[in-house]
């Protein structure tokens, strides 16, 4: 164990006991302990986030996985992906913090954004921070004046058109344009050690990955041509952390198998490494949360002021959260979280009324915490 953890961390419960035991007695000792209106939590199964990893590295043994800290900052998951041997993929100056906080050395962080701020890359210099991103040449003038012993991972574009989220509008090279950036690099004095692509969430076509690595030698070998001494691959995120996804993960898995040994085969000395999120964090995490008022609508429908008859009706449920808060995936995502009704809820009481609303999977777990940082995919608030 590298002690990263503690037993403060962390509940552990008997063997048979379920994160919905747990809501169970949580939201029950709540209602009894207040007059007012529950507050919403998130309970976390740190056992399922541990499921995950092992089964990351049966499928992808090659891979060194890297958490984007981004995607949910709860220490008690920081701490047991440490704790797993995890790196950690870092967006800012604030998750840099987080985590060397906890003990990880700067030897397991990347500086992962392509668009960083100059004090931050500062930071990163003071803190030992080396392994840094970019995909334009402002971004590599900035890492040359103010990190000029950092290694650079050259970002690339993908063909992300079928993925959820586009992230090469915003982030990338062009293939057309890495070897200008690779002998702006050489001129300047900054050492290329990899390249990173990512191919966006919820992508329905694994063939994807494959192509992307294929990318990426043909920016490998422009490097080597240029004299960089190009060993890392970073195949980025994207991974579905969810059953019933668009395209499960051993479809995934097996896609890059293939590619990588066609393209970056074994003994080459090449370091693989990914950056997962939800990937680790969206089934583990269950929110809590109360219906504080309903009503009846009707369901408005062209053509029914000519008809005999009732008008059908529905009724609508007001929760004590949001869009605007733990929601938030449902818009930015398009997640359908699904609820389940406490089985003893007094429903004759709207504000102790709780439901909780899964990552679209109900987790029986072995050491759930209690948290309230994320969205139900895996967001941070």
């Amino acid at each position: 164990m590298a002690g990263y953890l503690s037993e403060s961390d962390f509940v552990m419960v008997e063997e048979g006991f379920s994160t919905a035991d747990l809501l169970e007695e949580l939201t029950l000792g709540a209602s009894q302990a207040t007059t007012g209106e529950v507050a919403a939590f998130f309970v976390a199964d740190l056992g399922a986030i541990v499921r995950k990893h092992f089964c990351f590295l049966k499928r992808l043994p090659r891979v060194r996985p890297f958490y984007a800290v981004k995607c949910n900052s709860s220490p008690g998951v920081l701490k047991v992906l440490a704790e797993l041997g995890l790196g950690f993929s870092c967006a800012n100056k604030a998750e840099m913090e987080l985590v060397q906080h906890i003990g990880v050395p700067a030897s397991k962080i990347i500086y992962s954004s392509p668009c960083k701020q100059i004090a931050q890359i500062k930071y990163a210099a003071k803190n030992g921070v080396r392994l840094l991103s970019f995909d334009n040449e402002m971004e590599l003038e900035k890492v040359v004046k103010s990190h000029p012993s950092a290694k650079m991972v050259l970002c690339i574009a993908t063909n992300d058109s079928h993925s959820l989220s586009h992230l090469s509008f915003k982030f990338g090279a062009s293939l057309k344009s890495c070897r200008h950036l690779l002998e702006n690099a050489k001129k300047s004095q900054v050492d290329v050690v990899g390249v990173s692509f990512h191919i966006g969430s919820d992508c329905p076509d694994p063939k994807a990955y494959s192509q992307s690595i294929a990318d990426a030698r043909l920016v490998f070998e422009m490097g080597a041509e240029l004299g960089h001494r190009m060993q890392i691959l970073d195949l980025g995120g994207g991974f579905p952390g969810v059953e019933g996804a668009k395209v499960r993960f051993e479809e995934i898995s097996s896609v890059i198998n293939s590619a990588l040994d066609l393209y970056f085969p074994e003994g080459c000395g090449v370091d693989i490494l990914a950056k997962l999120g939800r990937y680790y964090v969206t089934s583990a995490f269950t929110l809590a949360v109360s219906i504080i008022s309903k009503k009846e609508v009707f369901l408005d429908q062209p053509g029914r002021e000519e008809e005999n008859g009732p008008t059908p009706k529905t009724i609508v449920y007001y929760l004590h959260d949001g869009v605007y808060g733990s929601f938030n995936s449902v818009l930015f995502d398009n997640t359908c979280p699904t609820p389940m009704l406490q089985k003893d809820g007094d429903c004759s009481c709207l504000s102790h009324s709780p439901i909780w609303l899964w990552s679209k999977e109900t987790i029986l777990g072995a050491a759930p915490i209690q948290q309230q940082p994320v969205g139900p995919g895996g967001r941070r608030l």
